[in-house]
């Protein structure tokens, strides 16, 4: 019997060593903000951003604000999207501005039709907005109503944009971890998404890997109108991925991307702690699967083997221990570097296969969500598959 526990110890072990040293270095990322140089007689290009926000008056300001802050020395206007809040969220952006400073424009949403999603809508109505100002325009920041931006982030984004010919450069941001439960929870969350989408594969053009982080995407126009728009991705819950897909498609020498972790962009939302991430992480995870029960049976498998097997091995002891405390081993150690950019104690790593199981149970409430017909709930609305469903019909 012990034979054929030690044989089973050995395939975690070749799923991290395959993880560590052959999925793009995943584990290895850190922030990268870096400007590069820029050439002084170029002419800086226009550029847009584009603020979706429903029943945002707790963060509007700061957000807001830290957009009209931007030292961006070329063409520079924000479009902020009403979408139909109730909280006085237009009004707080309104009160932001003083004459003469004319670059926020806001504009009321219209109501949600059939087969879009509401963020989508509402993105789509200000990149309308903003290619009837500016047709010419070179790139649009599709960035969210909850995301504070320091001074000089525009200029990296467009910096790293002109210098590397990109038609997306997308930064995934500072996360909250002011909780115990998202101290636990949020440097996994970034983790994950990293090994799904290892950022040197998403960042190669060659490579079909594609990414976005969607608090801040800077897209060029015309890359945006060629690969179909906003409209070819009103459908989808996990829209900044499905933008990045889209635009990597485009024939080459278009189509580049970069993502990138950063620190000039920063959450300004808690989570609400375990169950707030919990929730946040259940948006969304059964999409991810393509709403797929195969799909679920095969995620849940495959952490259990992959993160929870190897701790079940190393405390029962046995000759399985041994391969099974290398395994457990590689988890701790690439789970570090992450813990090391939130400024969180290492120690944190050892807890991998709890937040494992946490992560484990999201997924499966996503997927029960979703059964029940109240997947994707966010602001009011839910949207529990591909077609958008109004929460006041069910």
């Amino acid at each position: 019997m012990s034979d054929y526990v030690f044989i089973i110890s050995l395939l975690p072990l070749g799923i991290w060593l395959k993880l560590v040293l052959g999925q793009g270095g995943f584990w290895r990322e850190r922030p990268d903000d870096r400007q590069g140089v820029w050439a002084p007689e170029r002419v800086w290009p226009s550029v847009v951003a584009v603020v979706p926000a429903r029943n945002e008056a707790d963060v509007i300001a700061t957000s807001i604000g830290s957009l009209l802050a931007q030292t961006y020395p070329g063409p520079f206007e924000i479009i902020l999207v009403d979408d139909q809040s109730t909280d006085g969220t237009a009004e707080i952006a309104r009160g932001l501005v003083k004459p003469p400073d004319n670059r926020l424009h806001i504009i009321g949403g219209s109501p949600l039709p059939a087969g879009w999603v509401g963020k989508m809508w509402a993105v789509a109505q200000g990149v309308g907005a903003a290619r009837h100002r500016h047709p010419d325009g070179t790139y649009l920041w599709l960035t969210d109503a909850d995301i504070g931006h320091e001074p000089d982030n525009l200029l990296m984004l467009v910096t790293r944009a002109e210098n590397g010919n990109l038609d997306l450069v997308t930064q995934m941001v500072r996360l909250d971890t002011s909780s115990l439960g998202e101290k636990f929870l949020i440097p996994a969350f970034v983790y994950f998404f990293a090994m799904l989408y290892p950022f040197t594969w998403v960042n190669t053009r060659q490579h079909k890997m594609a990414a976005a982080a969607g608090g801040s995407m800077l897209v060029r126009q015309d890359a945006l109108i060629r690969s179909g728009g906003i409209e070819g991705i009103r459908q989808e819950l996990i829209d900044d991925c499905a933008l990045a897909r889209q635009i990597k498609s485009l024939s080459a020498p278009s189509g580049g991307i970069h993502l990138s972790l950063t620190d000039k962009a920063r959450s300004l939302r808690s989570y609400g702690g375990f169950f707030g991430v919990g929730r946040m992480v259940a948006r969304s995870a059964y999409t991810q699967l393509s709403y797929q029960p195969l799909a679920l049976v095969g995620t849940v498998l495959g952490l259990a083997i992959t993160f929870m097997l190897p701790l079940v091995l190393v405390l029962a002891g046995g000759p399985a221990a041994v391969p099974a405390l290398i395994t457990y081993g590689l988890m701790v150690l690439s789970f570090g570097p992450i813990l090391e950019v939130y400024r969180l104690s290492p120690l944190y790593a050892l807890t991998l296969p709890l937040v494992a199981i946490a992560y484990m149970g999201f997924t499966l409430k996503s997927a029960l969500d979703h059964w029940r017909g109240r997947g994707g709930r966010w602001k009011g609305r839910v949207q529990a598959s591909a077609n958008n469903i109004d929460e006041s019909s069910l």
